[in-house]
């Protein structure tokens, strides 16, 4: 599973560039603040937006996952770990204040840059108090305390 690609995928890409043509700029694989080995695709630091875009298998999508027939039981459980981890990733950030938008695979690049878009906007326009760090800023302060 090592060589299966984590990050830059063509969903990925093709939502980079709509986001960045329409005047957004992000950073992309971000550490989630206290939480080893995560990390968020795409990180909106100062409006404090988390996106991830999720892959149909790995992530269980419950239209497009399939079940492999060989070692089932093994990627049963390997794959309910999965969506467990990606739970308590976004219960996580969210808990942080950070909001936290999830699409599948199957999407189309259009309506979640449209989506993101929205949530960017919405997050900067209703920003009254707190800096808005980004997830590593975040998780300096709160070594530090």
């Amino acid at each position: 599973m090592s060589r299966q690609g984590s990050r830059d995928t063509s969903q990925e890409l093709a939502v980079r560039r709509l986001l960045h043509a329409s005047g957004l700029r992000y950073r992309v694989n971000v550490p989630v603040p206290g939480m080893p080995r995560r990390t968020i695709d795409i990180v909106f630091g100062p409006a404090r937006v988390a996106v991830f875009l999720d892959g149909c298998f790995w992530h269980g999508c419950p239209r497009h996952a399939t079940q492999p027939k060989s070692n089932a039981e093994w990627w049963r459980t390997k794959l309910d770990k999965n969506m467990a981890r990606d739970r308590e990733t976004t219960e996580h950030l969210e808990t942080l204040g950070w909001t936290v938008l999830r699409f599948w695979e199957h999407a189309s690049t259009e309506e979640i840059s449209a989506t993101v878009r929205a949530a960017v906007d919405r997050k900067k326009g209703s920003r009254v108090q707190g800096r808005g760090e980004s997830p590593a800023q975040d998780s300096k302060n709160q070594a530090g305390k």
